[in-house]
């Protein structure tokens, strides 16, 4: 029987400050290139649009979840993560994303993958992508996860009920150390564009930190403020492509952006000072421990990815790295960390056991948008190879 689509069933599922597409593992085929085809197609990757796919031409929102029943003792469900390329072919298997993580329960619940309990239940997952367990507390009510709440984070409008986030072990999600290159700081020789300090924090995942004023920045710019600053742009993505050689991700800086274009993440922070946000709120200094921006796929972040928010969490528990050194006085001398992303302040609560970072936990909001299905033309997969079905 001729058949013109392959039709695969999903949800969209907003996570904290990204939106993300959840597959169960069954109905997809084993990873590997046909999987990486069936994706890209269900996106409408590659083009910068993605007008002909679900992917909402933005690196927050061209993200892939992938979910299926454990056989861990220590873990409910397996969660792996897809960061999709809206402009090229690629799929980054290498990292977690830590919002989508917040709504990983909510599709395990839904496809009965787990038992439920009420009012609350724990959902351990099982990150394949940083080989890491993570457990989000959901509110349950008559079998169902609940998302209508009052708890607000800044970048999503609107309330939802809370849910706790805890990331436990998170040090050395990719690279396996916790300072990749053993230093809490780096410097990182461009020649004719210049020298800049660095400190490389893996945690949850690996991020390079930037001290804005070597690279031409106050800190507090807003992601579309440096997005038109080409030239910066470009600087920032030469010193990660540098540092991802640096700590083993590529063998070669020139193939970073191409082999490796979300990892390692990169940005930049500063001592706390007053910003406006994109909404015109005023965020004052002392409502920060530091002012913070990430940059995702060589664009900047528009708000501030989770992965990174532990990552930065643990910085600021080193002293000597670039985060330790802008952070409040008032954050050296406490396990809570209140970064300022930009759309306002954002918390990162980090448990140590001696110099051993055991866990980081964070607060988020997650809601169902969508269940049905993706139809994908049989030739964006096959091309004239397509089998009658």
């Amino acid at each position: 029987m001729y058949r013109e689509f392959f039709t695969l069933p999903c949800s969209i599922i907003r996570g904290g400050t990204s939106k993300g597409i959840y597959f169960l593992e069954s109905s997809l085929p084993p990873a590997g290139e046909l999987r990486d085809k069936i994706l890209l197609a269900a996106f409408g990757s590659p083009d910068i649009r993605q007008i002909d796919g679900l992917g909402g031409a933005n690196s927050l929102t061209s993200k892939v979840c992938i979910i299926g029943p454990s056989q861990r003792e220590d873990a409910d469900v397996d969660y792996t993560f897809g960061q999709v390329s809206v402009d090229k072919a690629i799929i980054d298997w290498r990292g977690n994303c830590g919002n989508l993580t917040a709504g990983v329960g909510i599709f395990a619940i839904a496809q009965n993958l787990m038992k439920v309990h009420e009012p609350e239940t724990t959902v351990r997952i099982y990150n394949t992508n940083s080989d890491k367990i993570i457990h989000a507390t959901y509110k349950v009510r008559d079998g169902h996860v609940l998302s209508d709440g009052d708890y607000a984070i800044p970048g999503v409008p609107g309330t939802g009920v809370k849910i706790l986030i805890d990331f436990l072990d998170p040090a050395g999600s990719i690279t396996g150390k916790l300072l990749p290159t053993g230093n809490t700081k780096d410097i990182i020789d461009l020649e004719e564009q210049g020298k800049f300090t660095v400190s490389i924090v893996d945690a949850g995942n690996p991020v390079v930190y930037l001290i804005p004023e070597e690279i031409g920045l106050k800190g507090t710019e807003l992601p579309v403020e440096v997005e038109s600053m080409p030239k910066v742009l470009k600087l920032i993505e030469d010193i990660r492509s540098v540092a991802a050689e640096m700590i083993g991700i590529v063998p070669d800086r020139a193939v970073a952006t191409a082999k490796s274009p979300a990892y390692p993440k990169i940005g930049f922070v500063s001592v706390p000072r007053d910003y406006v946000n994109p909404e015109g709120v005023l965020i004052k200094a002392e409502e920060v421990d530091l002012v913070a921006r990430l940059a995702s796929m060589q664009k900047m972040h528009r708000a501030y990815m989770i992965t990174g928010a532990i990552s930065t969490g643990a910085a600021a528990q080193i002293p000597g790295t670039v985060v330790h050194d802008v952070i409040s006085e008032r954050a050296k001398n406490s396990n809570t960390l209140i970064i300022g992303n930009p759309y306002g302040p954002m918390e990162v609560v980090v448990t140590k056991e001696g110099e051993n970072i055991r866990r980081e936990a964070v607060y988020r909001t997650a809601r169902k948008i969508l269940d049905g299905s993706v139809y994908i033309p049989y030739s964006r997969i096959y091309g004239d190879q397509r089998p009658e079905l």
